[in-house]
């Protein structure tokens, strides 16, 4: 027998999946589920200009802290643009501040003063541009953190748009849990739970931060954040283990 072209076979073995899946994410007991260690912030830095790179201190798995220079290019180039830029802007100031007076004294057009003006935005512009251009020539960490992933070289020459480095926060580590949607009525924003980690062997203490927007319409689950309590060093994402909650209504 089919519904639509489905036969109850293939809607059988589906439902199975399902139930697999959800056996699989809780215990026998109900009360426990799988949960996953998260980094709250996670970050691929790009390059922003075509350069050469001449300070990468950090390699994979180091860990940094916030205001460290992560990664550096060899910018003499843009830093000697910048100069004549910024000394071109200068003149063509005093240029205006000379067109001004002599519009002032009915030496000079109103033409004239207005062709000044447009040279000393024009400039101005561009100094500025050149300084922002500048800024890009390094990446400072934002925040206190180790470096996941490493995908270039010291003198590497790279251009803009080339990833470089993905980067973690590990200030407050997070938990990601999948529960029953039932367990809503109960559980909310601060509620405490325990997660042992297995590649730890041992138990830490969290508290939920946030609840997921969407339930899943099939499993009947829902996504919840939790926060663990003491940022212990020895945590990394990717470590898992199962969540228990204390409060069961």
């Amino acid at each position: 027998m089919s519904w639509y072209g489905f036969s109850c076979r293939t809607f059988n073995f589906t439902m199975l999946s399902i139930s697999l899946l959800l056996s699989s994410t809780m215990s026998h007991a109900d009360d426990r589920v799988r949960a996953q260690v998260v980094s709250p912030n996670q970050s691929t830095l790009s390059a922003e200009i075509a350069a050469k790179i001449i300070e990468l201190p950090f390699r994979e798995g180091d860990a940094f802290k916030e205001g460290d220079t992560l990664i550096a290019f060899d910018c003499s180039f843009f830093k000697t643009q910048r100069d004549k830029s910024a000394a071109t802007a200068e003149l063509a100031q005093q240029a205006l501040i000379t067109a001004q007076r002599l519009h002032d004294l009915q030496m000079s057009s109103d033409l004239e003063l207005q062709q000044a003006e447009a040279k000393a935005k024009e400039t101005a512009a561009e100094a500025e541009g050149m300084r922002v251009t500048v800024n890009k020539c390094s990446f400072v960490a934002p925040y206190n953190g180790r470096v996941s992933k490493l995908g270039v070289a010291l003198h590497q020459f790279v251009t803009a748009g080339t990833p470089m480095l993905e980067i973690m926060d590990m200030r407050k580590l997070e938990v990601q849990v999948a529960i029953p949607s039932r367990w809503l009525v109960w559980l909310k924003a601060g509620s405490q739970f325990s997660i042992h980690v297995d590649e730890m062997g041992r138990a830490y203490q969290a508290k939920v931060i946030r609840t997921g927007a969407k339930i899943d319409a099939v499993s009947q689950m829902v996504s919840i954040t939790g926060e663990i309590s003491g940022n212990p060093p020895e945590l990394i994402p990717g470590m898992s283990g199962w969540a228990a909650f204390r409060q069961r209504r």
